[in-house]
């Protein structure tokens, strides 16, 4: 069956909750399934992004996994272990324990969340394809014009 392009008459009738949530899905799945290719997660990846000073944490001390998973609150999926995914990275020695239950980022883990970095500009390159940054400006400040419409806030 295929389905005919619809209108911009139609388009503009379309629900954004809709639209936004098949786009939020596909984007998870294709960024996710780029890093599964170089072998990590998405969730490790924040992991180490969260616990260095190069990056989100404004200290670079360790912190709990609860801790973790408070500061990761508004992207962490229901279905993200945060406990399996970072004993995935014990065991790689790119993060490890320290005197007071606390994760801490290790200099192999450092330099891991550098290399691994370096993956995101392709990942965003291939998302992009087509997409004038105009285009991309223009529907970012529609979707943060939307969430404020609907009580929500723009960070």
């Amino acid at each position: 069956m295929t389905t005919r392009p619809m209108s911009d008459v139609e388009l503009a009738g379309q629900p954004a909750a809709y639209w936004t949530g098949v786009a939020y899905e596909a984007l998870i799945a294709y960024t996710r399934a780029r890093q599964a290719e170089k072998g990590y997660t998405q969730p490790q990846f924040w992991l180490l992004r969260n616990l260095s000073a190069n990056d989100l944490s404004p200290d670079g001390r360790g912190m709990t996994l609860a801790e973790l998973r408070d500061a990761m609150g508004s992207y962490i999926r229901p279905e993200d272990d945060l406990t399996v995914e970072a004993e995935a990275l014990l065991e790689r020695g790119w993060l490890a324990w320290d005197t007071e239950n606390r994760l801490c980022l290790t200099e192999e883990g450092e330099q891991a969340r550098v290399d691994l970095a370096r993956n995101a500009p392709a990942i965003r390159a291939a998302l992009h394809e087509g997409i004038d940054d105009q285009d991309y400006v223009t529907t970012v400040k529609v979707l943060q014009r939307l969430i404020r419409n609907a009580g929500g806030t723009v960070s």
